[in-house]
């Protein structure tokens, strides 16, 4: 047995020595595809198979997104590549308005900064980065080339989800425990990393594994690697966006939430 444990943290070691990153320039780029399950809720459910599909068409290039993550060993920056309507052939406007924007971590520096517009004004939100407390479980899978180990937290569902807006954040808002106290919905989060690829990395609000993270599942969603690319032949340099108003994450929720509001009065007064 002993012999046996020996072997396993010898072949570890040596994954992680033949892979580490052996110069400060190094880098990478991970291309990911997401892919997210369609909740009509009471509306769905009075609606016929064909005019199901026919939403999902509609909702397909938010229900379907491609990324790419630039990285090297402390920084990243996370980008979503452009979707195209599929009806209408048109850029998704209303959609972008509370979709990620260009997205930089520093896990070395604990720092988040986010380039968001909404409506037409731009802000540049900087914050720490999601706090997740990660549970290694164990398991293990092959990704491509890659083996991956599994991961698994539970969090806060506005740390993944500040810049984006849902009526019924407001009504859970109102929900509370036996003892009276609000109650703060929850993300179940399982990732799958690879210690060949020894950096803190992932895609979206996902960081702090000993590894690139290539798959993630989070609420009706799930982001997998489809290639990575170690080393480019051509640089990608990887900066922070720097235009915007300054805010942080808790601040930007607010303001988008006041906005919602006041155009849904103002809907509310013009029927009046």
């Amino acid at each position: 047995m002993k012999t046996l444990k020996f072997a396993v943290v010898t072949l570890v070691f040596a994954v992680l020595v033949s892979f580490k990153p052996a110069t400060d320039d190094f880098q990478g780029q991970a291309f990911y595809f997401s892919k997210s399950t369609m909740e009509l809720g009471n509306w769905g459910a009075r609606l016929s198979e064909a005019e199901k599909k026919q939403v999902y068409a509609r909702l397909k290039n938010r229900l379907e997104k491609t990324y790419i993550l630039d990285f090297n060993k402390e920084e990243s920056v996370f980008n979503e590549e452009d979707q195209i309507d599929a009806m209408s052939g048109a850029t998704d406007t209303w959609g972008s308005n509370f979709t990620r924007g260009e997205q930089y971590k520093n896990v070395k520096q604990n720092m988040l900064i986010q380039a968001q517009e909404f409506y037409g004004k731009k802000f540049l939100v900087k914050d720490k980065l999601a706090d997740i407390e990660w549970n290694m479980a164990g398991d293990s899978k092959m990704i491509g080339q890659y083996m991956c180990f599994k991961a698994t937290a539970t969090v806060p569902t506005k740390e993944l989800t500040w810049y984006n807006f849902e009526w019924s954040d407001l009504r859970a808002e109102q929900e509370k425990d036996a003892d009276g106290n609000p109650i703060v919905p929850t993300t179940e989060i399982e990732a799958w990393y690879t210690l060949q690829i020894p950096v803190s990395h992932g895609p979206a609000e996902y960081w702090g594994l000993p590894g690139l993270i290539l798959e993630v599942s989070a609420g009706n969603t799930t982001m997998l690697c489809s290639k990575v690319v170690l080393n480019p032949d051509e640089t990608v340099a990887i900066k922070a966006p720097d235009k915007g108003k300054e805010i942080n994450k808790a601040d930007y929720a607010m303001t988008i939430r006041k906005k919602m509001m006041e155009m849904r009065d103002n809907r509310g007064r013009r029927r009046n």
